[in-house]
């Protein structure tokens, strides 16, 4: 049996992945074409891993509305075969879903239980994903994550890092609150928990795991206009005056109790990660 298998290698979290545990195997598209799951599946079982990181989604939120197929092969049909092949081997599966799976109604974190009611295909895609893992029947894990930003790859810190150099004045969303979350806090709560799986074989489940504290997109915003000392002003808007394809939800916090309780892990303080973010960036603070 060999060590750790993420799959996934251009996004996010993978790259994070990469720089904690760089002795892990990483497939990208290259290695395993996720739109064959099958076949990805077959090699899984010939490369008998220590544990599976699912680290690949379909994360084009807009986009899904109009390419629901394609969201539903690489956020559902994928991670549902791959854990079943996970369960196959007897190895822990661990699969990265989001704060989409909640309609963002009312003001209160939500917890594990409670009832998922997603706004759009991509939230849809997410959740049946998150079914069919649970459905595999193997050791499962399942950590539900938000407003995820690092150095890399397209995401918010570096949207607003353009504009904010850009323009003297931007209108940001201040209706929306969640916990916005650094990718490498996320690959180390993932190695941690695969760690702790692998020794336990009882441990897994559906968990939360989000920043603190929680905060606004505008909120957000500022922090990174004033940490990386860009002197542009944020306005808040309303969600209603920056319409787009896919809803979001408005109420994006998450109870992480669970996650602490069973594995030790903590909520990290996002805007610790925001100032080590822009300085890898190339931004002093």
């Amino acid at each position: 049996m060999t060590g750790l298998l993420v799959l996934g290698r251009s996004g996010q979290l993978a790259q994070a992945l990469a720089r904690l545990a760089p002795d892990a195997a990483f497939w990208g598209r290259a290695e395993a074409d996720l739109t064959d799951p099958k076949a990805v599946a077959s090699r899984l079982r010939d490369h008998r891993p220590s544990a599976v990181i699912f680290a690949a989604a379909y994360t084009a939120v807009d986009r899904a509305e109009t390419d629901a197929e394609a969201a539903m092969l690489l956020n559902a049909t994928a991670p549902g075969l791959l854990a079943q092949a996970a369960a196959d081997l007897g190895i822990p599966f661990l699969h990265v879903s989001t704060d989409y799976v909640f309609d963002g109604s009312g003001n209160a974190p939500r917890g594990e239980d409670a009832a998922p009611a997603p706004l759009g295909v991509y939230g849809r895609t997410k959740l049946e994903g998150e079914r069919r893992v649970a459905a595999a029947a193997g050791q499962w894990a399942i950590l539900r994550t938000s407003w995820v930003f690092s150095p890399d790859g397209v995401n918010f810190v570096k949207t607003m890092l353009r504009l904010g150099a850009e323009r003297d004045r931007i209108n940001v969303v201040a209706d929306q609150i969640g916990g916005p979350t650094e990718a490498g806090r996320i690959a180390a709560a993932l190695l941690e928990m695969a760690h702790q799986m692998r020794t336990d074989p009882h441990k897994g489940g559906l968990y939360h795991f989000a920043g603190a504290p929680d905060a606004s997109w505008a909120d957000l915003a500022r922090e990174i206009m004033a940490r990386a000392g860009l002197p542009c002003a944020v306005c808040d808007i309303p969600s209603g005056d920056y319409p787009t394809p896919a809803r979001r939800p408005a109420n994006s916090r998450l109870d992480c109790g669970r996650i602490a309780r069973d594995f030790g892990i903590g909520r990290p303080d996002w805007r610790d990660d925001l100032d080590r973010v822009l300085q890898h960036l190339g931004y002093a603070t």
